[in-house]
C-alpha cells in the first residue's frame, strides 16, 4: 500500500498518486506508458484502504490505470471513492470514459476535477477506446463543475475541430504534452510545431494552458513550464449547444469534401473560415 509522490512525467500540479485498482487497463492503448511494466489483470487490491491519503493534498487517483473502463465493478470503484471522502484533499480522477462519471455522481468527494484524455479529433486504430466525440458529449454534463482536458500523447489533428471541442468541454485548464516513450514499437501521427502553436493560441483564448516537458521536442516555447492549479482560473463559459454527431470524429482535414458536408449537416461544426486557417 502506497501513497505516492508525484515524479518524471506527472503532472506538476499533483503532489502524489493513489491506485487501488491496478492491472491491466482494457483499453489497450499501443502508446500506454505503463505497457513498459508487466501487466496482470485488473484487480482491486484492498490493502490499499489502509493508505492514509493525508490532509491538503492533491492526488491523482487512477493514475496506472483507468478506473472507469467499462471492465472495472462498480462496486470497486465505489470502495475507491469511500476511501478518498474520508480525507480531505483535492482529486483527480481522468478518463477516456467519462460516460461512468455520472454513475457515481453521488459518490465522488467533495474537491475533485474531472478531467479526459483527448489526444486529437481524429479516429484511429491505436486503442480501444470510447470514441473522442462521445467523450466530449460525455463531459459537457452540467454537474461536472471543475473539468480539465489532457492532449497526450499530441497527435495530429484539426486545429479548427480540436479546439471547438475543448471549448464545449469548459475546462479550467489544459494540458498538453508528446509521446516520450523511446523504446516504442508503434508509430503515432504528430502534428508540426506550427499547428501546436495555431491550438495554444485558439485554447488560451478561452482557458489556461499548461504544457508539459515532453512537448519540447515537438514545439519550442519560452513558457513551456508546468503552471501551479491555482493559477488556472475558473471562468464560466455559457455554451449551449446540441449533441455532437459521431461523424465529427472521422473527418480528416485531406477531405475538403466531408469537411464542407458536415458542416451544412451539423451546426456543431467550426465554420468554414477557421477550418480554411487550418492549412
Amino acid at each position: 500500500m502506497a501513497l505516492n509522490k508525484q515524479s518524471g512525467n506527472m503532472y506538476g500540479f499533483v503532489t502524489h498518486t493513489w491506485n487501488a485498482i491496478k492491472g491491466q487497463c482494457s483499453h489497450n492503448c499501443s502508446y500506454c506508458y505503463m505497457k513498459r511494466f508487466p501487466q496482470n489483470p485488473i484487480r482491486l487490491d484492498e490493502k490499499e484502504f489502509k493508505t492514509d491519503l493525508g490532509k491538503g493534498n492533491f492526488i491523482f487517483v487512477g493514475s496506472s490505470t483507468d478506473m472507469f473502463a467499462d471492465d472495472v465493478p462498480s462496486e470497486w470503484i465505489r470502495q475507491v471513492l469511500d476511501h478518498c471522502k474520508h480525507y480531505m484533499n483535492t482529486y483527480l480522477f481522468q478518463t477516456k470514459n467519462p460516460k461512468r462519471f455520472k454513475e457515481f455522481k453521488n459518490y465522488f468527494p467533495l474537491h475533485c476535477i474531472f478531467g479526459i484524455t483527448l489526444e486529437t479529433n481524429r479516429e484511429n486504430n491505436l486503442e480501444n477506446c470510447p470514441p473522442r466525440s462521445s467523450r466530449v458529449r460525455w463531459m459537457e454534463e452540467k454537474w461536472l463543475d471543475r473539468k480539465m482536458v489532457t492532449i497526450e500523447p499530441i497527435m495530429d489533428f484539426d486545429v479548427a475541430y480540436m479546439s471547438y471541442w475543448i471549448e464545449r468541454i469548459n475546462p479550467e485548464f489544459v494540458n498538453i504534452g508528446a509521446d516520450s516513450n523511446r523504446k516504442k514499437d508503434y508509430s503515432i501521427p504528430e502534428p508540426t510545431e506550427f499547428k501546436i502553436q495555431n491550438l495554444i493560441k485558439k485554447l488560451e483564448l478561452f482557458t489556461k494552458v499548461n504544457l508539459k516537458p515532453n512537448l519540447d521536442r515537438l514545439y519550442s516555447s519560452p513558457t513551456s513550464q508546468t503552471q501551479s492549479l491555482r493559477d488556472c482560473p475558473n471562468e464560466e463559459h455559457n455554451i449551449s449547444l446540441k449533441d455532437n454527431s459521431n461523424e465529427l470524429s472521422q473527418i480528416s482535414s485531406n477531405d475538403e469534401t466531408s469537411l464542407n458536408n458536415n458542416i451544412k449537416r451539423n451546426k456543431l461544426a467550426p465554420s468554414k473560415k477557421e477550418i480554411k486557417n487550418d492549412a
